[in-house]
């Protein structure tokens, strides 16, 4: 089975297996990867170039997702630069040069694309979500939603914590790192921590960890607000079936999509807007449930010019 948007309805599109997600047809009748096929692939053969790096030693990805070197070249997470930063008061060259050279490459790709298309927990989450979404449905449990600017105040607490401690507490807890270093090192009790997020996410509230807490996606939405690669949606094409407010894992950076902004923008002649909600993550899901094809990535660089 795959996805097809064009010839199924909104609600076969949401509620399809997990597997068929992985999957859509194009308009021809192809079969093809899916965004969110292109996404998982993506994730698995980052993490996988990590493993056999360290397993094989052929120095091509060496590390983990804290730091790294791509062949020689050291890459540095943003969020952990800073953490080495308040902990130490001091940076090496060797973190500047490679948080610096991850900022610019998210800068172009788009700022959370990290957390969509690298980050293996971000693949754990999508899977729970997907548990999640279905407990929802046959009214198992319910859906819980908080205000995603918690974020910001966890960011700051981290921070803090590691300037007052002159430690890296946050990567005690921090399950993108645990999970790193699971692939390839091997095991450890940390990962019942992760299993611990993953089931609070599943019964509890959809990747609660993701929206509300990890600091590490929060450093990039920083970043999102101003990266050149941004989703567009077009209202002509748009007949505002809601299942891309339902498939995204950030709902509320494409609130503006809803119908009762459509006189507003009518009246200011609008009639496409992009995603400028550094939360956004690239994910594409909205993608590949919109039968309309009211969604397109546009890379921005010619507003710099």
């Amino acid at each position: 089975m795959a996805l097809d948007r064009y010839h199924q309805s909104s609600r076969e599109l949401l509620e399809a297996s997990l597997f068929s997600t992985l999957f859509a047809k194009t308009k021809s009748g192809k079969t093809t990867l899916s965004w969110r096929g292109w996404r998982w692939l993506s994730i698995i053969l980052i993490n996988l170039a990590f493993f056999l790096s360290y397993f094989l030693d052929i120095q091509f990805l060496e590390g983990t997702l804290n730091g790294s070197r791509l062949l020689g070249f050291h890459l540095i997470d943003p969020f952990t630069a800073l953490q080495i930063w308040v902990s130490t008061h001091h940076l090496h060259t060797n973190v500047i040069i490679g948080s610096l050279t991850l900022v610019a490459f998210y800068f172009l790709v788009g700022g959370k694309a990290f957390c969509g298309w690298v980050c293996p927990y971000g693949l754990l989450s999508e899977i729970g979500e997907h548990i999640h979404m279905k407990l929802v449905r046959k009214k198992i449990i319910k859906e819980r939603k908080f205000n995603p600017n918690i974020r910001f105040l966890f960011w700051a607490i981290f921070l803090a914590a590691a300037y007052i401690d002159g430690y890296l507490v946050f990567e005690v807890i921090n399950p993108v790192g645990i999970l790193s270093r699971f692939i390839v090192y091997g095991w450890s009790l940390a990962i019942i921590w992760v299993i611990l997020i993953l089931l609070i996410e599943i019964f509890f509230s959809r990747r609660a960890w993701c929206k509300y807490v990890c600091p590490i996606g929060t450093t990039y939405n920083f970043l999102g607000w101003i990266s050149l690669t941004r989703l567009k949606w077009d209202m002509n094409k748009c007949d505002h079936c809601a299942a891309c407010l339902v498939a995204c894992p950030e709902e509320h950076v494409i609130e503006f999509t809803k119908p009762k902004y459509d006189k507003e923008r009518k009246e200011k002649g609008i009639t496409a807007q992009v995603v400028r909600n550094g939360d956004c993550i690239l994910c594409n899901r909205c993608m590949d449930v919109c039968h309309t094809d009211a969604y397109n990535v546009e890379f921005r660089l010619k507003d710099l010019v």
